[in-house]
């Protein structure tokens, strides 16, 4: 998939105690140290949070997360509070939260469901299982309905192909499939779609997208946006734009936080949180190669406070 690189790596001088130790120091007393704060969560990787997270709680017997909820507030508390999950419970929250009360938010489904690995996806549905007692696919099963139920469920059998060879004849055979389930007939055959998107490895569908186009003359994404509409459009073009560039696809939804009146900060939140550990140096150029900005200007220009200088120090 090309390379991709992280803004958080491991810390090189990581002593646990010390951090659990500085944490406690910054909450304790009148007023709070943010910059502490700040400091340790972005630059200590998920395990070594993890390990702070266990010190913590065995030298002052409190719960770091419940110190800090009693200590912060608003977006900056929502962001400080993210990283102390593993990344696959921080997804299974976000998930639980899009479904739980009335109304669902598909957009946050596809959003995650859509763009996860096998390995994180077998990972979110056990933290699910773990933190809420409950199975993630009859929770997709029940929350939504017909053609996106279809494709978040093939998704998360978490199915696709490993690898990165490329079978030229499966990829001519796909790209008619998909012709002739979608613009060849009326009305969409989804099994064909749902099959292929959800199961050829990312090599695999980028060289179907192109037989795609040789085959019909159209690009992939516009066939899609002519034959389906609403989530499962927004799921279809999610997994495509995914399997040609992944950081591309995260960095225009960072730009669509932030465009127009208001921002999107959960969006925000989640995308920074969940990449910095993988990708986020990589879509922090991305951003700036398509929007001739960069993603640290437009993220200083439409936040404030500490919240600004949490989100801030992760991209770095």
């Amino acid at each position: 998939m090309g390379n991709f690189h992280p803004t958080i790596r491991r810390h090189h001088d990581f002593d646990a105690d010390r951090d659990a130790k500085k944490i406690h120091k910054a909450c304790k007393g009148m007023g709070t140290d943010e910059k502490v704060i700040i400091e340790l969560l972005s630059t200590r990787s998920s395990d070594q949070r993890q390990q702070m997270k266990q010190n913590y709680k065995a030298t002052y017997g409190k719960d770091l997360e419940d110190v800090l909820k009693g200590e912060l507030s608003g977006n900056f508390e929502k962001t400080a509070l993210a990283p102390l999950d593993r990344p696959c419970e921080y997804d299974a929250r976000e998930l639980r939260k899009a479904m739980k009360g009335a109304g669902t938010d598909e957009s946050l489904l596809i959003e995650v469901l859509c763009t996860r690995v096998n390995q994180q996806i077998i990972a979110i549905k056990d933290a699910y299982k773990r933190i809420f007692n409950r199975d993630l696919e009859s929770d997709v099963q029940s929350e939504t309905s017909g053609s996106l139920r279809k494709i978040l469920l093939s998704v998360l059998k978490a199915n696709r192909e490993e690898g990165l060879e490329v079978n030229a004849s499966l990829a001519q055979k796909d790209a008619k499939d998909l012709y002739e389930a979608g613009e060849g007939r009326w009305g969409t055959d989804e099994l064909a779609f749902n099959h292929v998107l959800a199961q050829r490895n990312y090599m695999q569908l980028r060289a179907t997208f192109e037989a795609y186009k040789c085959l019909t003359g159209k690009d992939i994404e516009d066939a899609i946006k002519s034959e389906t509409s609403g989530d499962l459009e927004k799921a279809y073009l999610t997994l495509v734009r995914c399997a040609r560039d992944c950081q591309e696809y995260f960095a225009t939804r960072l730009y669509d936080a932030m465009k127009g009146a208001g921002t999107d900060e959960e969006t925000l939140i989640r995308i920074l949180v969940t990449r910095a550990e993988i990708d986020l140096q990589t879509i922090k150029e991305k951003f700036q190669k398509m929007y001739d900005k960069s993603l640290a200007a437009a993220i200083q220009s439409d936040t404030s406070g500490d919240f600004k200088k949490l989100l801030i120090a992760l991209l770095h």
